[in-house]
């Protein structure tokens, strides 16, 4: 019997090299645009864990939810974001998301399941087990997957949220990306447990963990998690080991990058991006000429997402009142 996953109906693993070509292309070019100060605010890549947000929202639904971080571009990009609107937030635009209000860490689209991008850690946890808990009240079989990172794990509402998602028996899965640093902490410095998928035996949740840079493994993974998650037995955690390439943030008084070289060499040779394409070149699932095709096409998408946005109207900024006035 194969370990291959069984990839949803619609998607091979071209189009899944695509999705996470798209999310990689997306967070280097909004590198480049900010390091150069074409656009402002705070920005965190994803470069290096693509294939986590790639291989699990390739098994949602349109009408299940997601909540993020505030390393979401790649979440939001998987779940189906318009590359224009979103490049139209980063660079300050009107036609953007928030009205080019809210930037990189509050990306929504409640219309494809994306309840937003979250710039304060653990935030995003509770809002996901509000959108289980509806989901339960009615009767729902749809699954919420709350993204958060290692960074979270030793902040309250992690386990706040762990606790009631089982006493509740809630259908949400906790999708900690472990990429192993908090910012500037590495993670035994902030979690006391081995693995932060361990915590979740002392709430009785099923867990467990996946290379985070094999997109295979983490669709098969989700898959098993997912089952279990929108058959009515409760929350599940499922750790993805994985890296970023790129720094922690391009933004005023940024942390000091404490990874050592050699780790970081280590990391680099599991790129998901060069594994999934070497795997299908390999194999004869994909051709050369294939991938060429593909990176031409990326470009293009996000060449037209980016003269989108600087096409684009300035904020207005009476929008950020309306809130305060309905």
């Amino acid at each position: 019997m194969s370990d291959r996953p069984t990839l949803p109906e619609g998607v091979d693993e071209l189009e899944i090299y695509r999705r996470m070509r798209v999310a990689r292309r997306f967070d280097e070019r909004v590198l480049a645009l900010r390091t150069s100060n074409v656009i402002e605010g705070p920005t965190h890549p994803a470069i290096g864990q693509e294939a986590v947000a790639v291989g699990v929202c390739a098994h949602l639904r349109t009408d299940e939810k997601i909540t993020s971080t505030h390393r979401g571009h790649a979440h939001t990009i998987s779940k189906g974001a318009d590359l224009k609107r979103m490049m139209a937030e980063l660079y300050g635009r009107d036609e953007g998301y928030c009205h080019g209000i809210g930037g990189s860490m509050h990306i929504a689209d409640f219309d494809i399941g994306m309840l937003g991008a979250n710039g304060i850690v653990a935030a995003g946890l509770p809002i996901a087990l509000g959108a289980a808990l509806a989901n339960k009240l009615d009767n729902e079989p749809s699954a919420v997957v709350c993204f958060f990172s290692d960074g979270a794990v030793g902040a309250g509402p992690f386990h706040e949220c762990l606790n009631i998602a089982a006493l509740w028996q809630l259908p949400v899965l906790f999708l900690c990306e472990n990429n192993g640093w908090a910012a500037g902490a590495a993670l035994e410095e902030t979690v006391a447990a081995e693995s932060p998928h361990l915590l979740a035996e002392g709430y009785g949740v099923a867990h467990s963990l996946v290379d985070g840079n094999d997109v295979l493994a983490v669709m098969k993974a989700t898959k098993t998690a997912l089952d279990h998650v929108r058959s009515g037995k409760g929350p599940y955690l499922l750790e993805a080991r994985t890296m970023r390439i790129s720094v922690h943030a391009v933004r005023e008084n940024m942390p000091p990058d404490n990874r050592d070289a050699v780790t970081m060499q280590e990391w680099a040779t599991k790129d998901p991006l060069e594994r999934h394409s070497k795997s299908m070149l390999s194999r004869g699932v994909a051709t050369q000429s294939d991938l060429d095709r593909i990176h031409a096409e990326v470009e293009g998408h996000l060449d037209e997402a980016i003269a989108f946005a600087e096409g684009g109207h300035p904020p207005q900024l009476d929008r950020a009142l309306e809130a305060f006035r309905t």
